[in-house]
C-alpha cells in the first residue's frame, strides 16, 4: 500500500515488512531499486518532474525521515513508523550473512570503502562482500558503464549498497534497473555513520525530528543552505496541502 505525499508516493507497513521485502527481492535476483525518503528527495521531487519519476517508479520508497511520518499523520491521518537508511543499512547486512546474500558497495571514497572493508569484516564476520567501487566524480562513460554493470553481475552480488547521495543516487540505480541483476538501496550518508566517520544523533533528537539539526552541526558548509532550503519549503507545501484539504472539506 501506498500514500502519495505532496511529489512522492510512499510505502506504508510495518518495519519488518520492508526488510523482507528487499531480502525477497534480492534472493530471487528481481532488478530492483529501493529509495529511502527524507525532505530533501521529496522537495527535489516536487521541484523536478522528470526525477519525481524516477523516485515514483522505485520498487520501494521508504519513509526515512520524521517529518515524512508527521506529513502522513497530518495529511492522511495515517500513523506510519520511520523505516531509517541508517537503520535499514545494518539490518540488511545482517540478514544478508544469515541468507547468504553477497552485497557489493557502489559509491563514496575509495578511503570509505576501505573503511567500510575493515568494520563489516569485524563486526559481519560470515557476510559475503562480492565487491566495491568507488565511482569517478564526473559522469561515467558509456564503456565504464558496462564494465560496472559487468563487475557487479559477475560479483553474484544480491543487494547493491548505493552512497552517491540524493539525487545522483537515485539517477543511478533508476539508469540501472534491468541491467544489474540484484536489488539496489539508495543509503546516501547511512554509511559514514555505521562505520564511524560521523555520529548519528541522540535518540531523543531522531524521535523529534532534529536528526538533520544534529548533522547540520557536524557537517554546517555543506548542509545549511540544503536544510534552510528544504526544511521550509517542505513546511510551505504541507501547510499549503493541509490549508487546500480544509478549504475543501468545508466547500
Amino acid at each position: 500500500m501506498k500514500k502519495f505525499l505532496l511529489s512522492i508516493n510512499i510505502n506504508l507497513g510495518e518495519y519488518d515488512s520492508f526488510l523482507n521485502r528487499i531480502v525477497y527481492n534480492a534472493s530471487e535476483n528481481i532488478s530492483s531499486y529501493v529509495c529511502v525518503a527524507n525532505v530533501h528527495m521529496l522537495v527535489e521531487a516536487y521541484n523536478n518532474q522528470s526525477f519525481a519519476e524516477i523516485v515514483n517508479n522505485a520498487d520501494l520508497i521508504t519513509p526515512d525521515g520524521m517529518p515524512l511520518t508527521w506529513g502522513l499523520k497530518l495529511v492522511h491521518g495515517i500513523r506510519q513508523e520511520r523505516v531509517a537508511g541508517m537503520d535499514l543499512l545494518p539490518d540488511l547486512l545482517s540478514l544478508a550473512s544469515k541468507h547468504k546474500l553477497p552485497v557489493y558497495f557502489y559509491g563514496g571514497t575509495q578511503a570509505m570503502l576501505d573503511q567500510t572493508e575493515i568494520y563489516v569484516s569485524e563486526n559481519y564476520p560470515d557476510l559475503q562482500l562480492a565487491g566495491m567501487y568507488s565511482p569517478p566524480f564526473r559522469v561515467l562513460t558509456s564503456q565504464e558503464e558496462h564494465q560496472v554493470i559487468n563487475s557487479i553481475n559477475g560479483s553474484g552480488a544480491k543487494i547493491v549498497f548505493v552512497a552517491l547521495g540524493c539525487p545522483k543516487q537515485e539517477k543511478w540505480m533508476a539508469s540501472m534497473k534491468g541491467y544489474i541483476n540484484a536489488t539496489m538501496i539508495g543509503i546516501g550518508g547511512a554509511l559514514p555513520v555505521m562505520i564511524g566517520m560521523q555520529k548519528r544523533a541522540p535518540e531523543w533528537m531522531q524521535r523529534t525530528s532534529l536528526e538533520w539539526l544534529y548533522r547540520l552541526s557536524q557537517e554546517p558548509k555543506r548542509l545549511f543552505k540544503r536544510y534552510a532550503v528544504t526544511n521550509s519549503m517542505y513546511l510551505l507545501l504541507l501547510a499549503k496541502e493541509l490549508f487546500s484539504r480544509k478549504t475543501l472539506k468545508s466547500i
